[in-house]
């Protein structure tokens, strides 16, 4: 594994300027090239951040629920282009009958936020202390008036993905978890990716200077948003295993890197743009995650596999993440 050079000078200028602790991974065709830790997974205790920390990857969680997606239109199960009313009949019949799976899964549904309006109106300090099933979820915050047709308009919100949780757990008989573990994580061995927080995670902090811990509440039907815990290492087994290699069938992968929403570099469940490097213009998939105060990129180079993973719990800027990586892929 490289050591020094270019990507530990890369990394030593950003620690000049940003405040960040966490894990940096590089990997070539899923075998990791450069590894370096920085900082502090829980600081109280000064206890390190290391290569297999968990942290939580937020909408990144997105990319890998669009996987198990396809995996269901594989298995003849889904189809992207039928209205979602297909698998769930009790939902709204005039919006069911418009959105597609599709929709959904780029964010262009038109079904708006409800969770925001309602917990906006409805103020309650113990909300995530009680339980919701994802069908009481769908009731309460996914089913009013569409606020534009589908397909044209870009509108990344939480209900878009709590009603694919729900059409996952109505197609396979159930709970999203399970069925996720099933479809993906289990085939892809990613044993550290959970939608539960484990007890040797990095804790999130909002502010260093006064060091200031943020909580990251979140319901179980809030997973395939943005849920899910991960290490450095699951994600770059799982970018090489679904990105270069061929855990998709071609026409699932075409699928899933096909932009849907340009002007957001946006397929299903994630993004897909160019970047240049080596002077030219190259495809990249860049997928990115913000939670509390968790920050993380995964980026991929399709022309020659190179992986970059960052996992931050410092709350710094995401576009300053996404700087990073960038940088990083010039460094190998």
């Amino acid at each position: 594994m490289l050591t020094g050079g270019a990507a530990d000078r890369a990394v030593d200028a950003f620690l000049k300027t940003q405040p960040f602790q966490g894990v940096v991974l590089i990997g070539r065709a899923g075998k990791p090239i450069y590894a370096r830790t920085v900082g502090f997974a829980e600081i109280e205790a000064r206890k390190p951040a290391a290569l297999d920390t968990p942290y939580v990857i937020a909408s990144i969680s997105k990319w890998l629920t669009s996987t198990a997606l396809l995996k269901l239109v594989e298995a003849g199960k889904l189809d992207l282009d039928a209205p979602i009313s297909t698998w769930l009949p009790d939902y709204r019949a005039d919006t069911g009958a418009k959105v597609k799976l599709r929709h959904l899964m780029t964010n262009i549904s038109g079904v708006p936020n409800g969770f925001a309006t309602w917990t906006k109106a409805n103020p309650d300090p113990d909300l995530f202390q009680k339980t919701f099933t994802t069908a009481e979820a769908v009731k309460l915050w996914c089913s009013g008036d569409l606020i534009f047709e589908p397909g044209t308009r870009f509108d990344y919100v939480l209900t878009n993905w709590i009603l694919i949780t729900a059409i996952i757990e109505t197609v396979t008989g159930e709970a999203y978890a399970q069925a996720m573990s099933e479809l993906v994580l289990g085939p892809l061995g990613l044993t550290r990716t959970t939608p539960t927080d484990p007890a040797n995670m990095a804790l999130s902090y909002r502010t260093l200077e006064p060091l200031t811990r943020q909580r990251n509440d979140r319901f179980p039907f809030m997973a395939a948003s943005g849920g899910y815990v991960s290490t450095a290492g699951d994600l770059l087994k799982a970018a090489h295993a679904i990105l270069d290699g061929g855990f998709l069938a071609p026409a699932s992968k075409k699928a899933l890197l096909t932009v849907s929403w340009p002007d957001q570099d946006y397929a299903l469940g994630g993004r897909v743009k160019s970047l240049f490097a080596d002077g030219m213009p190259r495809v990249f998939a860049w997928e990115t995650g913000r939670a509390a105060g968790y920050r993380s990129v995964l980026g991929h180079r399709f022309d020659d596999q190179t992986t970059v993973v960052l996992l931050n719990n410092t709350s710094i800027s995401q576009k300053a993440m996404d700087d990073f990586a960038y940088s990083l892929f010039g460094t190998v």
